[in-house]
């Protein structure tokens, strides 16, 4: 959808895909090296938070809100009709999002209570922008959104005050998480099919995945008991029934989607591929509950699967789409999604060795950053320049 009012800016601040998906991308590729530093003692986390707690919450809260809010900021105006943010209020969002990764990292020393305020304000501030625009453009369709952007807000909140209570936010790791991967799910389900059916239209194929409608409601309603009772009780017999339960339901979405038939458009088969991993997650999660597999497996399987998997690939699509580009991925796009394989199978076997003292650690730690950094290669210069008019965006909408 266009918007006719001019904009004078730069280029950089004139959607909000542009600065908070080039942030995601570059802090990923920082991200990760800096943990492993910290990790094996080769730098002192000054933070509020103790470092395994830093390193979770700034994948979720830090990475993962930054990703959240460039998708809406640009998906909203696209559903409503109105205005997108740009310009100085999109810098003041952006500029709060920075302030929120300083202040949680401690480089300048801060009482509690500040670092808290500073980094709590930016998912609540989304929320309250999206809530306006959905309001006021009586979109009540997507007003769902709200829920768990506003719910992980909250979380974030609540992630401070448990760590300074108990000393280690246990469970604020799995409410951030859970809500995320229900972000994915609710998101993920309205885009996959939709962009699918129009690129099967187009190359004439009557075989169309089903659209959004009452099983997907359903699935996402029996979904919400299953992460609520892990993040409560993970290690319980109800639990992994539930997990189970909810990994069937979201596998048949899936399969409703014609997934394999995307096989030959890799920037769409991502989509499906990432989302896969949603389910094969929540099973890894039940295995977990009964005390069959490690609990770490499927906070990773989420964390870098799924959300690192449907991150990357709606940042490459919305970027793209958005800057006049094809939807065409090529080999480096191809490439930084493929390795993130690697990279959840290295955290998987972390304490496997390779010749040099390589472990798998370690492998997770080099193609996750490796991943990004083709990422930033490809995707940062058309950020930050004007678009090309070659083509009409893709718009981030839902059918």
């Amino acid at each position: 959808m266009s918007h006719p009012q001019s904009y004078s800016g730069p280029a950089f601040l004139s959607y909000g895909f542009r600065p908070f998906f080039m942030a995601a991308c570059l802090f990923a590729v920082v991200i990760i090296p800096l943990w492993m530093l910290i990790w094996t003692g080769g730098l002192t986390l000054q933070s509020v938070l103790m470092p395994v707690d830093w390193h979770s919450h700034e994948m979720i809260f830090g990475y993962g809100s930054a990703v959240i809010a460039g998708f809406l900021f640009t998906a909203v105006p696209n559903w409503t009709g109105g205005m997108p943010t740009r310009g100085r209020p999109l810098c003041a969002m952006l500029v709060l999002w920075l302030a929120g990764r300083i202040a949680v990292f401690g480089a300048v020393p801060l009482p509690w209570g500040i670092v808290v305020s500073i980094d709590s304000a930016f998912l609540l501030v989304l929320a309250v922008l999206v809530a306006r625009e959905i309001i006021s453009g009586k979109n009540w369709r997507n007003l769902m959104v709200l829920v768990p952007v506003s719910l992980l807000g909250l979380s974030n909140l609540f992630f401070f005050v448990e760590s300074a209570l108990v000393g280690q936010a246990v469970v604020s790791r799995r409410l951030g998480l859970g809500l995320v991967i229900f972000l994915v799910l609710l998101i993920g389900g309205r885009i996959i099919p939709s962009f699918t059916r129009n690129w099967l239209n187009q190359k004439g194929d009557r075989h169309l995945p089903k659209p959004f409608g009452t099983f997907d409601q359903l699935s996402l309603l029996a979904t919400l008991p299953a992460l609520v009772v892990w993040v409560i009780w993970p290690q319980t017999l109800s639990a992994a029934v539930l997990m189970c339960l909810a990994a069937l339901l979201q596998t048949v979405r899936l399969a409703r989607w014609r997934g394999l038939s995307t096989l030959r458009n890799p920037v769409l088969a991502m989509l499906h591929i990432a989302f896969l991993f949603a389910p094969v997650g929540m099973l890894a999660n039940a295995a977990a509950a009964i005390g069959s597999l490690d609990a770490s497996a499927g906070l990773h399987i989420w964390g870098i699967g799924a959300i690192g998997g449907m991150t990357v690939a709606v940042m490459m699509r919305a970027t793209m789409g958005h800057t006049g580009r094809a939807l065409v991925s090529g080999p480096v796009l191809n490439l930084a999604f493929i390795g993130l394989i690697p990279a959840l199978l290295g955290r998987l076997f972390p304490h496997v060795e390779f010749p040099g003292g390589v472990t798998g650690l370690d492998l997770a730690a080099l193609f996750w950053t490796l991943s990004f950094a083709l990422l930033c290669w490809k995707l940062v210069p058309w950020l930050a320049m004007q678009r090309q008019d070659r083509k009409r965006p893709t718009p981030l909408r839902s059918r």
